[in-house]
């Protein structure tokens, strides 16, 4: 990949989020596990809102078989803070989303990772084809 993922221009779909006293450690920053939650919240929110996803009855789930995150700068209580999305790969049952951590105003990452999801059938638990209207989603974050 040539595009530099600290940088803001390389994500399609944003999302702000306020931090809470609770993500704050005893150092006074934002615990590392937390930024997994704010990666997990805007994806899910993206999902649901644009592609369709029913988290309560829908044939299909997504499971995360693979995460990680590279920490650049420490954010904290209370901040804003923006989630920026964007697809890497789509294969036939899976996503790799890439996402960054921004603080309000800044065009450079505090925080850099991805995840992959893997979409299931609800009631099998099996690899499933991503349905189209999630699909269509997924697409147009592809960089």
């Amino acid at each position: 990949m040539t595009q530099d993922l600290k940088q803001k221009s390389s994500y399609r779909w944003f999302n702000s989020i306020t931090t809470r006293w609770m993500d704050n450690d005893q150092y006074g920053h934002v615990n590392n596990v937390t930024y997994y939650s704010y990666f997990d919240t805007a994806t899910n929110k993206f999902l649901i809102n644009q592609g369709g996803l029913d988290v309560q009855n829908g044939k299909q789930i997504g499971y995360i078989v693979d995460s990680h995150c590279q920490y650049y700068a420490p954010i904290a209580y209370p901040e804003t803070i923006t989630v920026g999305l964007s697809v890497e790969r789509i294969g036939t049952s899976s996503v790799t989303y890439l996402l960054a951590i921004f603080k309000e105003g800044e065009e450079q990452a505090s925080a850099q990772g991805s995840m992959t999801h893997v979409f299931v059938g609800r009631v099998t638990g099996k690899p499933e084809p991503i349905e189209a209207e999630m699909r269509a989603a997924l697409e147009s974050l592809l960089v």
